[in-house]
């Protein structure tokens, strides 16, 4: 038998790692300068990399015609505090 309050308390206890997804035009002959940082498309920030994965997945696969234009995983956990990942106030 499955047990749902065991999984919902171990959903709750796994470390939040936020992760934000954006995208946008690039300069020629650049690996990640927009053409207009205006306009950069941020997709969302996302609890975990899995989940922030299929967001990217989606925004690449709508523009894999445009060669020109590429999507991020912004690791966010990391900047908000490099050593644990964590955010501290």
């Amino acid at each position: 038998m499955h047990n749902r309050r065991l999984d919902m308390t171990a959903d709750s206890e796994k470390k939040q790692l936020l992760h934000l997804v954006l995208g946008g035009e690039l300069k020629p002959g650049t690996k990640a300068e927009f053409v207009d940082p205006s306009k950069v498309h941020v997709v969302g920030v996302f609890p975990s990399y899995a989940e922030a994965l299929k967001a990217w997945t989606s925004a690449a696969r709508a523009t894999i015609d445009d060669a020109s234009v590429r999507y991020f995983i912004v690791h966010l956990h990391r900047l908000l505090d490099p050593d644990t990942g964590q955010h501290h106030e």
